[in-house]
């Protein structure tokens, strides 16, 4: 009896001290967000919603917009890019990250590989200025994306994510002279899910450790890859950032335990003297995720919740039993229980009814909410009919329209 007791303190010491680690943890830079981007389920955040400066994560839309013109059949692959005495005059400076550019064309590919992987500052306006037909042009494109998304925190002035201190006569009009792109931790976040849903190889562009471009090596700058000084296996993007106004930022994207993770570290603390520290403040939230959240099915197809039902009228039954569609899979603290809600928006059926018709969804009520919540609504499945409802015998159907008349009109 005196073990058991023991070993009960035991594990209720354990559990507070996890319940305790969960509500204390704090990321170890400016502002963060952890998001699961299949859901939008927002797991962490820290000042997530403040704007700041971003620098090179700018290029993860810059891209995003890239595969998008050749989605739309306006760009392909094996374009080439002319590249012009602006972005060609910047690969000699020393401020702006690049690769040496003397062919002064090369194609689409090249071009968001040196962007993605080598952050070069030039292959990203070299590509804004094709796309745009001038820096400033493809500027306006990127914040009307970004407005077509609901972002309206957001501000940009260049394609590529460098203080304009070091673009010299080439900055956006009205901008100052020391302006630099900022956005909030929930903003990178929100393009980095679009990124994941609408084109997802842009990632394994992020991926590479190193790529060749016009005979010269480039080298990642995201340390969490494979081979390099912060290494985590689950880790396969994206894209990091660095200038004097922003500090040293990182988005990244990896999958723990079944969960597609997206994290956004703005500023991290002690990186002026430690250059891991962006990527070890990532490391600790995903690691506090890991060891705080699950991915759950909590309703499979076929399945109901409280025998939801939708009233028939003119039907051989007065209701039809709803089913959910598919799967509802969620993310949510581990061990806890969900609720699922049935929200029809049908008020009544007409018979005959078809099974399967949709008449509403099952939604999960989620009272675990960090932050906004969520990149979007609470996760969802349509609800259908589970089986179809034959109309009723005509004389029945005649008789209840005309009792109805009778009850609403005399």
């Amino acid at each position: 009896m005196k073990k058991l007791i023991i070993l009960l303190c035991i594990l209720l010491a354990s559990l507070l001290t996890s319940d305790a680690t969960a509500d204390e943890f704090k990321a170890k830079a400016e502002h963060a967000i952890a998001v699961e981007a299949n859901t939008g389920k927002i797991l962490y955040e820290k000042d997530a919603t403040t704007p700041d400066a971003i620098a090179s994560i700018t290029k993860i839309l810059t891209v995003y917009m890239v595969y998008q013109e050749i989605d739309k059949g306006n760009l392909t692959w094996d374009t080439e890019v002319e590249i012009s005495d602006y972005p060609y005059q910047l690969t000699v400076n020393p401020e702006a990250s690049n690769v040496p550019m003397e062919a002064r064309k090369y194609k689409v590919r090249d071009l968001v590989n040196a962007s993605m992987i080598a952050s070069a500052n030039s292959a990203a306006i070299a590509l804004a200025e094709h796309i745009g037909g001038s820096e400033p042009k493809f500027v306006d494109m990127m914040s009307q994306q970004l407005k077509d998304w609901g972002i309206k925190d957001a501000k940009l002035v260049n394609a590529s994510g460098l203080n304009n201190e070091v673009l010299g006569d080439h900055i956006y009009p009205g901008s100052k002279k020391t302006d630099e792109n900022i956005m909030s931790a929930k903003d990178v976040a929100i393009i980095t899910q679009h990124i994941i849903k609408d084109y997802p190889n842009l990632i394994k562009v992020s991926q590479q450790g190193s790529a060749d471009f016009d005979g010269s090596l480039m080298t990642t700058h995201n340390y969490m890859l494979e081979d390099m000084p912060y290494y985590r296996s689950s880790v396969d993007g994206l894209k990091t950032g660095t200038t004097k106004k922003s500090g040293a930022s990182f988005v990244a994207t990896s999958t723990e335990n079944g969960m597609r993770i997206i994290t956004v570290v703005l500023d991290a603390e002690n990186a002026e003297k430690d250059e891991l520290a962006r990527f070890k403040a990532t490391n600790e939230i995903l690691d506090y995720i890991l060891a705080n959240y699950e991915k759950k099915t909590i309703l499979k197809k076929g399945q109901t919740v409280d025998d939801s039902k939708v009233s028939v009228r003119d039907g051989k039954v007065k209701t039809v039993k709803t089913i959910a569609a598919k799967d509802l899979t969620i993310i949510r603290p581990i061990n806890q229980k969900s609720k699922i809600i049935f929200q029809s928006n049908q008020n009544e059926l007409t018979a005959p009814v078809q099974s399967k018709t949709k008449v509403g969804n099952f939604i999960f009520k989620d009272k675990n909410l960090v932050g906004d919540g969520y990149l979007g609504n609470l996760p969802r499945v349509a609800a259908e009919t589970k089986t179809p409802v034959e109309r009723s015998f005509f004389l029945k159907v005649w008789w209840n329209h005309f009792v109805t008349y009778v009850n609403e009109h005399l």
